[in-house]
């Protein structure tokens, strides 16, 4: 069928050779051809994937999952969970098949339901679930376990949480392991569930396999985030423990580019996070924990970044004391000169945080972060200039304005109007007084005209505009005089305005009409701003052209 379907050179091949597969499955169906049932199911779960309707197969994983064999169990789980999903009707089937209750009359009375119609009674899949938690194959127990937290709904979760608690002491780790995450989805559907897995959780982070280890922590923060009796349980039982799983070292396997156990150390920040929150005691006793991480993880591997990230993280969210959080804000520091564009992103998202905190830690990178306002990338500029934004204060507004200011002739065109809009906030905002602020808006009105002069005088009009051959001379003169008086008294105005200045000369000369107004105005910009002395004589040579003039009035 997959050869068949792949050779299809159009949709419509494509689709008959879909219908013909699926009508002979119907009638495979029609037929209860058990041989076939998990083969069939196969075949329908790759059509479901390229997206084509499969509803009428739902009954077949039912079916499926009520036979004894292995291989027959395994496809209708994974039917069940590609081709449904809680919301499904047929899940309430599955849902009442999972309890062990008077096993041989249900298990006659499934395969009666099973084989004479597609109509199930809610208690079967309930039935079949439950059955097979209490399985003897622990195969087949960690297949019900991986159906029922990938599309556990809240029924199944009341009915079926006392089975999956048991499980949580199970001999086999990596049903522990599958155990902890079908927790995880039963306290997120049924939240008044979470009490009832707190103590078994207590004693698996004692546990040395790892993938137990991890997941029960995951188990541990959705619980505390879920119930506020667990996270204050957790508290007074889980920073020694945690403190205890940090130091203890592990196997070669579980090593990731030389650090030891990076996923588990990121779990494990993430839980503390949770519990110092809000508890200045818990936070305390983690302080020793967090700095030995800070102080232990290389910056130089990635895998060491994400490790000090989540424990800044974590240092920024708990009741920390100052010292500490300047060690995560000189993390920070060291991430804005990393190479690695998400880095500097990342450090600097947490500096907009931090500098609500540590205000101080924060400006001693002042020099880096004006860096990464001029960085080539797009959005490390834009989140720069947002922190900047946020740094301005009395005493360093005059500096930053400069920097600014200074960054705003040669920033991209697309970056100009954020930069000037926030020149012009900080400005307004916390300028000292008004002289200063009307020499930083005039600052900013001229290197943005210069802009809008480029724009007039290379962008063609529409003929409306047109007067004897050039467009919008009103503009150009308009702007000229603008330009003298900002110009006036101001050399690093005056050098932004020396190329376009010479731009305007060059094409106005080639009319000899409304040309002539355009130069003499020109000319006298030229002659107000303070300029250098080239530009200087461009005008004098066009006074000197004036003077060969006919019209008496151009002499």
């Amino acid at each position: 069928m997959i050869r068949a379907i792949r050779a299809c050179k159009t949709a419509a091949e494509e689709r008959a050779v879909v219908r013909k597969e699926c009508a002979s499955i119907r009638a495979s169906v029609s037929d209860n051809d058990n041989d076939y049932r998990h083969r069939n199911l196969a075949k329908l779960m790759f059509i479901h994937m390229l997206g084509y309707p499969t509803h009428f197969v739902q009954m077949e994983c039912l079916k499926l999952i009520a036979t004894p064999g292995f291989p027959e169990k395994r496809i209708g789980y994974l039917g069940l969970m590609l081709l449904l999903d809680e919301r499904q009707e047929v899940l309430m089937l599955v849902t009442n098949s999972l309890k062990h209750y008077a096993v041989v009359f249900l298990h006659s009375y499934l395969s009666y339901i099973l084989c004479s119609s597609n109509m199930v009674d809610l208690r079967i899949f309930f039935f079949i679930i439950s059955r097979d938690l209490n399985h003897t194959n622990q195969y087949i127990v960690g297949l019900a376990l991986c159906a029922l937290g990938n599309i556990c709904s809240a029924e199944m979760a009341r009915d079926l949480a006392p089975e999956v608690e048991r499980l949580l002491q199970f001999r086999d780790p990596n049903i522990r392991k599958k155990t902890a995450l079908c927790s995880i989805r039963i306290v997120k559907k049924v939240p008044d569930l979470a009490e009832n897995f707190v103590n078994p959780v207590v004693s698996l982070l004692k546990e040395k396999h790892h993938g137990v280890l991890l997941t029960t922590i995951q188990l541990c923060t959705d619980l505390c985030n879920l119930n506020e009796e667990a996270l204050e349980f957790f508290r007074k039982v889980l920073v020694k423990v945690l403190k205890d799983v940090v130091n203890n070292p592990y196997g070669p396997e579980y090593d990731v580019s030389g650090i030891a156990n990076p996923f588990l150390h990121i779990r494990l920040l993430r839980l503390l996070r949770v519990l110092g929150h809000g508890d200045a005691d818990a936070s305390d006793f983690m302080n020793d924990i967090l700095a030995q991480v800070a102080t232990k993880a290389e910056s130089n591997k990635n895998v060491g970044n994400a490790i000090l990230y989540e424990c800044v993280q974590t240092i920024m969210r708990i009741e920390d004391s100052s010292g500490l959080r300047v060690l995560a804000i000189n993390i920070l520091g060291r991430f804005l000169s990393n190479r690695d564009n998400n880095m500097r992103y990342v450090a600097l998202n947490m500096l907009m945080k931090a500098i609500s905190v540590d205000d101080q830690a924060v400006q001693r990178h002042r020099a880096t972060i004006l860096e990464c306002v001029k960085d080539s990338d797009a959005s490390i500029r834009k989140r720069a200039l947002e922190l900047i934004y946020l740094m301005v204060n009395e005493m360093n507004v005059k500096p930053l304005t400069k920097e600014l200011i200074d960054y705003l002739h040669v920033s991209d065109q697309d970056f100009k109007g954020d930069l000037t809009e926030k020149i012009c906030s900080i400005v307004e905002k916390l300028s000292p007084d008004k002289i200063w602020y009307i020499d930083q808006m005039l600052m900013v009105l001229s290197k943005v005209l210069v802009k809008v002069l480029k724009d007039v005088v290379n962008n063609p009009y529409g003929p409306e505009y047109d007067v004897s051959g050039i467009a919008n001379p009103f503009l150009h003169i308009r702007l000229l005089r603008l330009l003298r008086v900002l110009g006036h008294g101001d050399a690093d105005a005056s050098d932004f305005m020396n190329d376009i200045l010479a731009q305007v000369a060059t094409k106005a000369k080639s009319n000899k009409n409304v040309g002539n107004a355009i130069l003499y105005e020109c000319v006298q910009t030229i002659m107000r701003i303070e300029d250098s002395s080239g530009l200087r004589v461009l005008a004098i040579n066009i006074l000197g052209r004036f003077l060969s003039n006919r019209d008496n009035n151009m002499r």
